[in-house]
């Protein structure tokens, strides 16, 4: 029971306060990882050092945060619930997640392409520079769309489970796959691990965040249909679920052509274009986010709820 009220607690701090920019833990943990990168990275055994790396940071983040969490809660119970609280809501970002999209959105609606490019370069990975309302659009969703389970949904998931220690390590496995999972030369031996295990941490709440988002917008069997068809049409075993949902829902295609450091990657498509991609999908997109993410912390909080009274 303690976990439910430390997530609602964390959903409203994050609502009033969005993500620290100082004193953050993830910007730890990231400060951690790239020592180890530094250190490790190199010579003979990199996907041996990589396990080690993974294993050395996730270890340290589960070991701290429970330990954090476990003398708050030898304090008063209310402490330990408000310190548990804080660990989730660095944890997760819906509210950060919306304010990137709203900061695309905002300069398209003002015809300011440049500036939307710009502002979409910092929460994706592909060259922007050429893109058009269209691509800049589709880059904003697909971030949106995935990030719903990656940032918030899958985070909400561990720390129903296990807490806020769990959800922290579950933060570690993520931020040790957005910096060393890389399938280039340098970290294709060294970040195997951690893309590896990445992928096993978000199998479960990637498809379930997808069916919630299909569930409490009432979609139509096409819509179902559609996340089935298409859902593994995407690099990640796991990231295309939450984009053909998203695509379904607001009837539009993701996927296809990007390009990376000026190189071209075609990707199969996600979603029928049903209509065309404008700036007024950032927005439904965001919407869809939040009312999943509230869906499923009720649902978490009432399964959570029957199996202490069950």
């Amino acid at each position: 029971m303690t976990h439910i009220w430390a997530v609602w607690l964390a959903l409203l701090l994050d609502r009033l306060l969005a993500d620290p920019r100082r004193f953050h833990p993830v910007c730890w943990i990231g400060q951690m990882i790239a020592y180890m990168d530094r250190r490790f990275n190199k010579g003979r055994w990199r996907k041996g050092k990589g396990v080690f790396t993974l294993f050395v940071v996730c270890t340290f983040t589960f070991v701290m945060s429970y330990a954090l969490i476990a003398s708050a809660y030898r304090l008063s119970l209310i402490v330990g619930v408000f310190v548990e609280a804080i660990i989730i809501f660095t944890s997760i970002a819906p509210t950060s997640l919306a304010k990137a999209a709203y900061d695309v959105l905002d300069p398209l609606k003002r015809g300011n392409i440049d500036e939307a490019r710009k502002n979409v370069a910092m929460i994706v990975g592909r060259d922007t520079e050429k893109l058009q309302e269209d691509g800049i659009v589709r880059a904003c969703v697909e971030t949106v769309a995935e990030n719903t389970s990656d940032g918030v949904t899958a985070p909400l998931f561990y720390a129903f489970l296990g807490g806020g220690a769990l959800a922290m390590l579950y933060r570690a496995v993520n931020t040790c796959d957005s910096m060393l999972g890389y399938k280039n030369e340098r970290y294709a031996q060294f970040g195997w691990a951690s893309a590896r295990l990445d992928d096993a941490f978000n199998y479960v709440p990637a498809r379930l965040t997808a069916c919630v988002m299909l569930l409490i917008h009432r979609a139509n069997i096409r819509m179902w249909k559609l996340l089935f068809r298409d859902a593994r049409n995407h690099p990640s075993p796991n990231s295309g679920w939450c984009e053909a949902a998203m695509a379904a829902l607001l009837g539009v295609q993701l996927g296809g052509v990007n390009t990376y450091n000026g190189v071209i990657s075609v990707r199969p498509t996600i979603g029928d274009a049903s209509v065309p991609l404008k700036c007024e999908h950032i927005k439904q997109a965001v919407a869809i986010m939040r009312r999943t993410t509230i869906a499923f912390t009720i649902g978490g909080s009432l399964l959570a709820v029957a199996c202490t009274w069950g």
